[in-house]
């Protein structure tokens, strides 16, 4: 009997994260984005430190820089584990990124 329950509970939890919304992002991409946000929070203390040193210098890059990335890698890891473990469910509004600028990492570089 709890087999299921448990087996329903399930099935509905499928169908409710594959339900696709018009006029907005869906669960699959928050998935995603998510994933991606925990793959690569590494990279932020080595991006916004280049950043800083692009426009402060070498001295704000060695001390601002790697503060700044350390805050950001911790900021996207954190936004990462929460937007995996609630991808289902349509928070914020619409499946809306909680990290706008940039929403995936590398989506602002020109290459």
């Amino acid at each position: 009997m709890a087999k299921r329950f448990v087996l329903i509970g399930v099935i509905i939890l499928l169908v409710a994260s594959f339900a696709m919304p018009a006029y907005c992002d869906d669960s699959l991409k928050k998935l995603g984005r998510g994933v991606c946000n925990i793959g690569t929070c590494p990279v932020e203390l080595f991006l916004q430190t280049s950043r800083v040193n692009n426009s402060d210098g070498p001295m704000a890059a060695f001390t601002y820089g790697v503060m700044k990335g350390v805050a950001m890698m911790c900021v996207r890891a954190v936004v990462g584990v929460y937007e995996v473990a609630t991808f289902p469910i349509p928070v914020p509004k619409n499946y809306e990124p909680i990290l706008k600028d940039p929403e995936f990492m590398f989506e602002d570089q020109n290459w």
